[in-house]
């Protein structure tokens, strides 16, 4: 028999605010009776690349900056699964921003959970791309992860939202987790979640955040003015919230497997089953 390991208690400061990510994923997936042997979890770098242990899923522990590549190539191996990369800031949007734009541009259908408190928390306090001008001396203009993700016309899920808003953060990994597994494409939800440690946000990501879903005249899929909307709303010294895009592109896997109902990961694989495939792959070089 297989051995099954139990979740390992977080290693999270209290307070941290990745234990109210790992809460409202635990609600999600729970509401949607998604079976932990049907998800696997991609964990990064960092505090938030411990999540994967922390759920009773199957898990997998990425290399720095390489969580994406990873989560896809488990997609494409088997599409049935649900597949959720959860990473940090300085993991997803410094190292492994490379991948994080062609992930938006290749549309595969993942959930990519970036929990975001502008500091490498583990690595104690140093600024990370989207650390605020001011915070440890940085100058330089933050990373804004949505306004790329929105300029990326083959995206087709973007959110954002706020770990002390359970209700709307478990609403959107809901909405996330659903896009993906129709096969609809890649759905980016980064999350505000506060390092209390190093850069303790709390209570102004409260103050400053703002539902644009609570504006009934917002519009989702209007990719042009969500943009226009969520720059503005940067401008004002707001941090915008909510569902922000959806749109339609076609998916990664869609494109990429030649039999989507037959994955790799369900098929004969063994040399007996493939003798006469492999024997004329090598007539075809000789």
């Amino acid at each position: 028999m297989p051995k099954v390991f139990t979740p390992q208690t977080p290693i999270w400061c209290p307070g941290c605010g990745d234990f109210g990510v790992l809460a409202a994923l635990k609600k999600a997936l729970n509401d949607l009776k998604i079976p932990p042997h049907e998800t696997i979890l991609v964990g990064g770098i960092g505090c938030s690349g411990h999540i994967h242990n922390d759920l009773l899923v199957y898990g997998y522990h990425s290399l720095h900056g390489r969580l994406l590549p990873t989560a896809i190539g488990i997609k494409l191996a088997n599409p049935r699964l649900t597949v959720i990369a959860a990473g940090g800031d300085g993991d997803g949007y410094a190292i492994g921003g490379n991948h994080f734009l062609h992930a938006l541009r290749r549309n595969p259908s993942i959930v990519y959970l970036v929990m975001n408190n502008g500091t490498y928390g583990l690595t104690k306090g140093q600024p990370s791309p989207t650390a605020q001008i001011g915070f440890e001396g940085t100058k330089e203009i933050p990373f804004e992860p949505i306004l790329t993700a929105l300029s990326i016309r083959s995206t087709t899920f973007v959110a954002r939202g706020f770990s002390g808003n359970q209700v709307q953060l478990q609403f959107l990994i809901k909405e996330a987790i659903q896009h993906a597994n129709a096969g609809k494409g890649f759905a980016f939800l980064d999350v505000l979640s506060p390092c209390v440690t190093y850069n303790d946000t709390y209570a102004e990501w409260r103050k400053s955040t703002v539902d644009m879903n609570a504006d009934k005249s917002f519009d989702p899929t209007n990719r042009a003015l969500v943009f226009e909307r969520v720059l503005n709303t940067l401008q004002e010294g707001k941090i915008p919230t909510g569902l922000l895009y959806k749109g339609e592109s076609p998916s990664f896997e869609s494109m990429q497997l030649k039999d989507p109902a037959s994955p790799i990961a369900t098929q004969d694989l063994t040399p007996a089953g493939k003798i006469e495939e492999f024997k004329k792959l090598i007539a075809r070089y000789r």
